[in-house]
């Protein structure tokens, strides 16, 4: 019985937050590949052809990330 009751239990809400231990510039890449579960350079990769594609504006989106994280 106590398992039916794990599996229907509401799990606790996740966090974004930035990873300092898997950063390269500021953890917000990581951090966003932490909370969806996907790889880190995956992230980036999407990141950086996004800023150049964007002609910036993921960069802008990135430092207010940081910002706004810390």
């Amino acid at each position: 019985m106590s398992e039916l009751n794990m599996q229907n239990s509401p799990q606790a809400p996740r966090k974004f937050h930035l990873d300092k231990g898997d950063k390269l510039i500021g953890g917000v890449c990581s951090g966003i590949a932490n909370y969806t579960n996907v790889d880190p350079l995956l992230v980036r990769l999407i990141f950086a052809v996004g800023a150049v594609v964007g002609f910036g504006s993921l960069f802008l989106i990135y430092l207010l990330i940081w910002l706004l994280a810390n």
